[in-house]
């Protein structure tokens, strides 16, 4: 992309964000790259954020049967993202996307995949938050029908070199037995989708209201290997005429060849492309 296009691109995000009346803000791992958070696109950038896991990959180690077989080192995996997540800053697009929010009229909604909780964290509201994997910043028992806690009170010291808890595998004071994250891993048959699925049902709501509103659908990170956050912008971009899919993806930035019209592709990272597009969009709103 030269920087001639970039620029027309970048103007034109900023246009249909300022006219949109809402936004839907999709968002997968690559959003967090910029606060500092791993990017463990394939195996060599797993073992990197993780060397003592060479070998194994990030679909399998997020996977239950090591809190069966290994709980001290699931644990540690689990935990340093939990620590890691409680301490990561979230990055100044997640502060320009919350302003854009609040200029609209009609209200907004975000669907991530990620567990991580930046955009509550950045100071969204949680009703308008939808994470289709779950949450680390809460626990369950390994019951699919088990209650639901928050994690505020679960503190893990890791081992980070060797990935492994030290001392006593964390507990919660309100469930009894093991606990495990409240997040959907790979292979995973214990998984409680109850707030997750109350977060869907607030989502399916929420689409149906804005069945004719004029909404940008600003796209960050969302990859194709587990292309849960494309799909979801897609698919809302093609039953909804009146919106437009804003795509920002350093890598992988093409859309269908069916939206192409009705969409804008920026091979950008996310806060980039924020921080440009706000800049013209300020520029807008002050006439």
């Amino acid at each position: 992309m030269s920087l001639q296009d970039s620029s027309q691109f970048i103007h034109r995000a900023a246009e249909t964000i300022f006219t949109a009346d809402a936004l839907l803000i999709t968002a997968g791992a690559g959003i967090g790259v910029d606060s500092g958070l791993p990017d463990f696109r394939g195996d060599q950038g797993f073992w990197r954020a993780y060397p003592a896991l060479r070998g194994y990959s990030f679909i399998d180690m997020a996977n239950p049967k090591w809190f069966a077989t290994d709980p001290h080192r699931a644990w540690g995996f689990y935990g340093h993202r939990l620590n890691l997540y409680r301490s990561t800053r979230p990055h100044q697009g997640f502060h320009i996307l919350k302003r854009w929010v609040c200029d609209k009229d009609h209200e907004s909604f975000i669907f991530t995949s990620n567990v991580d909780g930046q955009f509550q964290k950045a100071g969204f509201d949680e009703r308008i938050i939808c994470e289709c994997h779950g949450s680390i910043h809460h626990v369950q028992t390994f019951s699919s029908q088990s209650p639901i806690f928050a994690a505020s009170s679960i503190h893990i010291k890791v081992d980070e070199e060797q990935v492994r808890v030290i001392g006593d595998l964390p507990t919660h004071p309100h469930l009894s037995g093991p606990i495990r994250p409240n997040i959907l891993m790979f292979g995973d048959s214990t998984w409680c989708d109850r707030r997750t699925e109350a977060q869907e049902e607030r989502f399916q709501a929420w689409r149906h209201v804005q069945h004719s509103v004029k909404v940008a659908v600003i796209e960050l990170g969302g990859g194709t290997a587990i292309p849960s956050v494309r799909y979801t912008g897609e698919a809302f971009t093609q039953r909804n005429s009146a919106a437009t899919l804003i795509r920002i993806n350093p890598r992988e930035a093409d859309v269908p060849p069916a939206l192409r019209a009705r969409s804008i592709s920026l091979a950008m990272g996310a806060h980039e492309a924020l921080t440009a597009i706000d800049h013209a969009y300020q520029r807008l709103k002050d006439g």
